[in-house]
């Protein structure tokens, strides 16, 4: 029987995105800025990386092609085949949002069809209602922050008063989230996962996507450090995703890095957790030689997103792609005949875009099987053709959204 491995890069979009909602995003293209970057020499760095975005792995499985059916041009990435030997495609959004629960719901085959709420006021961004329910239910002081802010910056702003003041450092972006951080050991993490469970209840009637622990380390400014303890506190998903139908089917199930955050640990099976994209690649693939036929494997890895695109990091962003590219033949070399591997993303963030937040792309699709030859698929009418298209090949039953391509 098939197995299936849904591996999602964290915000590596490929441009494209025409939704008129969105239309600050209009021109973002993460990929293809990145490789220009990289093309131009303004993405060297010493002792990091340098010259053309090199990339011949997922190249080779159609990701130039990917791209230039998202825009329309071709980004100049290096280590490309003349003929691709995967499957490769790119894919609009349709669900009301830019986020990771959005774009991952909608790749398992249940968009978001509800409006989130946010927190669109850059300062003072919290109604008084809520830090005062915060602080009192959470037994704090009060809260440092009150903005839209980078998590590394406002800690090391604030980092050195909440440990003296005992109160957490709370801030939000464009994105449909609430962050909480505080101090592992002065604050305590399971007191920090403690206060991020209140505070979920309380936002669940304005519609926030998610509520996110950041625990750091460190004494001061100069040497606070996030840990690998973030934890994220999800609003539940939609009924009936890939995720569901495999649980539903007694399919074995493993979800790699974020994914049982995101999915509020419904039907996400034996989770697998690590520090770093680095870590997790390694972690997975033990992973990937214990999955039982008809299996689904489906990852997350983070880093691209939160340590380079919200940094507009555009040479670690490229470092990072180039990294992840290199490990891809130790995963090819475990696949059997029947396994299915798709590479894609969950939105954008182009680190050579204006803010610090995510941006409304199209993703890339490229993927691979032993006994599938070369393919373009188009542009895809919804992330959610990913799901269904693997609920194909695992012969699990159909979802209410997508259109499997098999």
């Amino acid at each position: 029987m098939a197995r299936a491995f849904l591996i999602v890069l964290d915000s590596v979009g490929c441009g494209g995105a025409a939704d008129e909602a969105y239309r600050g995003d209009r021109g973002a293209d993460t990929l293809g800025h990145i490789a220009r970057a990289c093309a131009e020499g303004k993405a060297d760095r010493v002792g990091l990386r340098s010259g053309p975005l090199h990339l011949p792995h997922l190249a080779s499985l159609g990701l130039i092609e990917a791209c230039e059916i998202a825009t329309g041009t071709r980004p100049p990435i290096s280590g490309a085949l003349e003929q691709p030997q995967g499957f490769y495609g790119a894919a609009q959004e349709i669900s009301k949002g830019k986020d990771t629960i959005s774009g991952h719901w909608e790749i398992a085959g249940a968009p978001a069809d509800f409006a989130f709420g946010y927190f669109s006021a850059t300062q003072n961004s919290f109604p008084r209602e809520l830090i005062d329910a915060l602080t009192r239910e959470g037994q704090v002081p009060g809260i440092l922050g009150d903005c839209h802010a980078s998590g590394t910056a406002i800690i090391e702003e604030y980092g050195e008063e909440h440990i003296k003041s005992g109160k957490p450092i709370v801030y939000t972006s464009a994105d449909s989230v609430i962050q909480i951080a505080a101090h592992e050991t002065h604050f305590g993490l399971a007191r920090l996962y403690a206060l991020c469970e209140i505070v979920r209840r309380l936002v669940d009637p304005l519609n926030i996507g998610r509520v996110i622990a950041r625990p750091f380390t460190g004494e001061t400014s100069k040497t606070f450090t996030r840990t690998s303890n973030r934890k994220d506190f999800a609003i539940p998903p939609p009924a009936g995703t890939l995720l569901d139908r495999a649980l539903e089917s007694q399919r074995a199930i493993v979800t790699i890095g974020k994914i049982g955050d995101i999915f509020t640990h419904r039907a996400t099976g034996r989770e697998v957790k690590a520090a770093g994209n680095d870590a997790l690649f390694q972690a997975m693939l033990p992973e990937i030689d214990a999955l039982p036929d008809g299996g689904l494997l489906f990852a997350n890895f983070v880093d691209f997103d939160s340590e380079f695109g919200h940094r507009r990091d555009v040479a670690g962003y490229a470092a990072c792609l180039e990294a992840f590219d290199r490990r891809i033949p130790s995963l090819r070399a475990k696949l059997k005949d029947d396994d299915l591997v798709i590479f894609t993303a969950d939105h954008g963030n182009d680190p050579t875009w204006t803010g610090t937040d995510h941006t409304r792309e199209c993703v890339p699709i490229v993927g691979v099987s032993p006994r599938l030859t070369s393919r373009a698929l188009g542009l895809r009418s919804s992330f959610a053709d990913m799901g269904e298209s693997v609920a194909q090949w695992l012969d699990l039953p159909r979802g209410a959204t997508g259109q499997g391509w098999f």
